[in-house]
């Protein structure tokens, strides 16, 4: 009987410890609020090689990576995936909140299935890093200090994944299937019974209202205006100019100028020509006495020359050729 007051002790005893201590966990931030972080992915290189941004956000996810303050090792606390749009939500432990701030040191970075290596960051680790946004009753929300962004040439989605190809062994041969009794006899099929429609319902047309036609418009009668004509203004002539007497000018006739005249040529003598030499006259060319050619002997009649049809054999003979003018 001691045994069994001693064991009820201490199971209350555990008990109570155990609440106190789950308690003491939940309210580690002091006040049981969630912690979240909200960002936006951006793709910087999709516009300039005609990506669409849908299929750059397919199949990337979001790592919140901490690490103390006198630590060097980074611990995944939190992920999420990237929506169509590029907007990721993850939350985080309730104990990495206190005093208002984040007792760690944590920064976002994107994450491909087919590498377990974070993409690289633009513009550096710094500009992932959490910031504090804003608080409400339920929750406590985190930012980026930029947009987490991102090529689709160093950080591949899953719409670029390569198509794996699985080499399952065959299937195995089974015995072909009994042949059916009656296959080709085919069954009615049982008739389909409509609910008849209600009888149509005809509306009266409705009555036309007629309208009185409006009264003409009264004619206003505006008299005409006559403007007065403009009043003639008259300028009195200007005087005659006064004419200008300018004397003639006289020019002086050019000095001659005598220049002294040339001397005669002086004359050019030519040698007086040779005399004419004298040729003495060529003898007559000798007679070359005439060549008779004998007559050729006359060709021979070779006899005609017919070509036989290959379909329809010989043909006969041709006329004599009779010339048509003597």
């Amino acid at each position: 009987m001691e045994n069994l007051e001693f064991r009820g002790r201490a199971l209350v005893a555990f008990t109570v410890w155990s609440l106190l201590f789950v308690t003491t966990f939940c309210n580690a931030n002091g006040d049981g609020k969630t912690v979240e972080v909200v960002g936006v992915g951006e793709c910087t290189d999709c516009k300039e090689n005609n990506l669409d941004t849908t299929q750059a956000f397919s199949g990337l996810r979001v790592t919140i990576d901490c690490k103390p303050e006198n630590g060097d090792h980074f611990k995944t606390r939190g992920s999420g995936k990237l929506d169509k749009q590029g907007n990721f939500k993850v939350s985080l432990p309730q104990h990495l909140f206190k005093d208002g701030k984040l007792n760690e040191h944590c920064y976002a970075q994107l994450r491909t299935v087919s590498s377990p290596q974070p993409c690289p960051s633009i513009n550096g680790l710094e500009s992932s890093k959490l910031v504090f946004k804003s608080t409400t009753d339920q929750k406590h929300q985190f930012g980026l200090k930029e947009n987490l962004k991102f090529s689709p040439i160093t950080c591949v989605s899953a719409s670029f994944w390569p198509h794996h190809h699985h080499n399952f062994p065959p299937l195995p041969k089974l015995p072909p299937l009994p042949p059916l009794k009656s296959f080709h006899h085919h069954y009615p099929h049982p008739p389909i019974y409509k609910k008849p429609l209600p009888p149509p319902v005809y509306k009266p047309h409705p009555v036309p209202v007629y309208k009185k036609p409006l009264p003409p418009p009264v004619p206003v009668y505006k008299p005409p205006v006559y403007k007065p004509h403009p009043v003639p203004v008259y300028k009195k002539p200007l005087p005659p100019p006064v004419p200008v007497y300018k004397p003639p000018v006289y020019k002086p006739h050019p000095v001659p100028v005598y220049k002294k005249p040339l001397p005669p040529p002086v004359p050019i003598y030519k040698p007086k020509p040779f005399p004419p030499i004298p040729h003495k006259p060529l003898p007559p060319l000798p007679k070359i006495p005439p060549f008779t050619k004998k007559p050729c002997p006359p060709l021979p009649k070779l006899p005609p020359k017919y070509f036989h049809h290959p379909k329809f054999g010989k043909w006969p003979p041709l006329p004599p050729f009779a010339p048509h003018h003597p």
